[in-house]
């Protein structure tokens, strides 16, 4: 009987984005009433959220195209700007969510989510998006790429934060929208509205430069968003630059598809957002970068190679002016740390004191990988999925299983990426498992 409610239930949703007439909504909902019981890939049990009267215990569940979102964890992690015991402003001495526990999705299989929308393939992405989701509230995962059958011991999570620049300037308000139609009590925060409200904290003088992926910046999300946050903190209009990347964030993540060194592509991007900066001028005051924006999750990993650049380019004389002498940086995973934290408490639904698991076993990581079932999957020499099939798929193809998320392990990773979070996340690191 309880299943035939869900079903029921899960149908006049159907029904709702039907009308809508939104064919990636309409018909991952139409798939989660076909399989109620989140046995199948891209469904969730339902039920485990309807058993549960209370969901402060339950974990938090993170996502990114790939492993740029740690940086965000590693934001979450390592955050101590509120009193844990009277949630007041100012550090503590305490991890703001010590108490907590993650559960981690890196779609690595189909990053970088950033080239989709260049590639006509907008509706594709959401759709991804939503399937992000669907695995973070469900219990569905590999236990390796090659097992015979799935394992269903993840827990559901409570809140979702959207750790990946473009996937929430495409995929926000589908999560929170699909959230609500789905009946799942689980709130949404996405890096892009925390890292807007980050730039209150910086000086107003100067232009902001927005250093993203090419699909971040043909949303436009960046420049709406901040125009909208500071005209609601009565400030001014802010003279806003974009530039986006098609291979930073893959370079920075070690994908071999991308083999351009690291120094030579931030060098690239930066000088293409100085001079992008410099062309919207138009003959108008000179209004020297200031606040730079780091509009990718996967950035923040190159933050001295990027300042560095705007240091080197300052020495040409018709690009100084338009760099100020010292910038400051927006990490919006910081920030989002912050609002993570406001709304948790402000829900009331932060884990209870003393209830923080064994460090061994208190997060969880996963990463997708092409499917090894598939014999027919076309792969490039990397072994990743060939990008003509990765960037050429079409809505609706639920019922194929081109990848397969596995537990993320330290041994897992490709070998860059590894050092990289080494060296530059070491609370992710620490957690992270080893095989």
């Amino acid at each position: 009987m309880r299943l035939r409610l869900i079903w029921l239930g899960v149908s006049f949703f159907a029904a709702a984005f039907a009308q809508a007439g939104d064919a990636v909504l309409e018909g991952l909902t139409a798939h989660v009433a076909e399989h109620p019981d989140g046995g199948a890939a891209f469904s969730f049990p339902r039920a485990a959220y309807a058993k549960r009267a209370d969901l402060a215990g339950l974990p938090i569940g993170v996502f990114d195209s790939g492993i740029g979102g740690l940086t965000v964890l590693e934001a979450l992690l390592k955050a101590d700007v509120f009193h844990n015991d009277n949630l007041q402003p100012g550090a503590d001495g305490r991890p703001d969510f010590v108490e907590e526990r993650f559960i981690y999705l890196g779609d690595q299989a189909n990053m970088p989510y950033g080239n989709y929308p260049s590639s006509g393939r907008t509706d594709y992405l959401r759709e991804l998006i939503l399937k992000d989701a669907l695995f973070l509230l469900g219990n569905r995962y590999w236990p390796k790429a090659d097992a015979p059958q799935p394992s269903f011991d993840k827990p559901p999570v409570k809140a979702l934060v959207i750790a990946c620049n473009t996937a929430t300037a495409y995929g926000l308000e589908d999560v929170r929208a699909a959230a609500k139609e789905w009946g799942v009590p689980v709130f949404v925060v996405g890096v892009v509205e925390a890292g807007a409200r980050g730039l209150l904290q910086a000086p107003e003088d100067g232009a902001v430069g927005v250093l993203a992926t090419v699909g971040t910046c043909s949303s436009e999300v960046y420049p709406k968003t901040i125009q909208r946050t500071l005209g609601l903190a009565g400030r001014g209009i802010a003279r806003v630059t974009q530039f986006g990347s098609a291979r930073l964030a893959g370079v920075i993540e070690g994908d071999p598809a991308f083999d351009t060194e690291l120094k030579v592509q931030v060098a690239g991007d930066v000088r293409g957002l100085v001079e992008a900066h410099r062309a919207a001028r138009s003959g108008g005051q000179v209004v020297p970068l200031k606040k730079v924006m780091l509009g990718c999750t996967h950035f923040p990993l190159a933050i001295g190679e990027i300042d560095a650049a705007f240091g080197k380019l300052r020495e040409d004389p018709d690009l100084a002016p338009f760099i100020a002498a010292t910038r400051d940086y927006i990490n919006p995973a910081e920030w989002t740390a912050r609002e993570l934290f406001r709304e948790l408490a402000r829900a009331r639904q932060r884990r209870p004191a003393g209830n923080a698991a064994a460090t061994g076993d208190r997060h969880r990581f996963f990463m997708s990988v092409p499917n090894p079932a598939d014999k027919a999957l076309p792969l490039a020499e990397s072994g990743g999925l060939e990008p003509s099939y990765k960037y050429g798929r079409e809505v609706g193809r639920l019922g194929v299983e081109d990848t397969r998320v596995v537990p993320m392990t330290r041994a897992g990773l490709p070998a860059v990426s590894r050092r990289l979070v080494e060296e530059k996340l070491p609370a992710v690191w620490e957690h992270l498992p080893a095989e």
